[in-house]
């Protein structure tokens, strides 16, 4: 499966939209083993064109500390996975906290 995470200074950052890169991950269902990775600068931030861009990158799911309503609901439209509440870590520690269980997306860092 393919993971997405939004990353300011390599680490994840609560601001979904507004990030300087995105990690990309290919991760091994089963083991949650990260097996490639690849960092992209996305487009420029405008209304609806992340979540275009995203899908386009084949992504599966996005972990992401917060993220507006219609964003989700764009991403989730393209049959993206989104969850959110991740923490401020790393990809490849990000990755292991949620195949791990502990990112359940009930919460939303983003603050606007």
């Amino acid at each position: 499966m393919k993971i997405m995470i939004p990353l300011h200074a390599g680490l994840l950052t609560p601001h979904f939209g507004h990030c300087e890169e995105f990690a990309v991950l290919d991760v091994e269902p089963d083991t949650g083993a990260v097996t490639a990775s690849a960092r992209l600068v996305p487009p420029p931030h405008a209304p609806g064109v992340l979540p275009i861009w995203i899908a386009e990158q084949g992504a599966n799911v996005v972990l992401a500390g917060g993220m507006g309503q219609k964003a989700r609901i764009n991403l989730e439209n393209k049959g993206v996975q989104v969850v959110t509440g991740a923490p401020s870590l790393s990809p490849e520690q990000v990755v292991a906290r949620w195949h791990q269980g502990l990112i359940s997306g009930d919460s939303n860092l983003c603050d606007h």
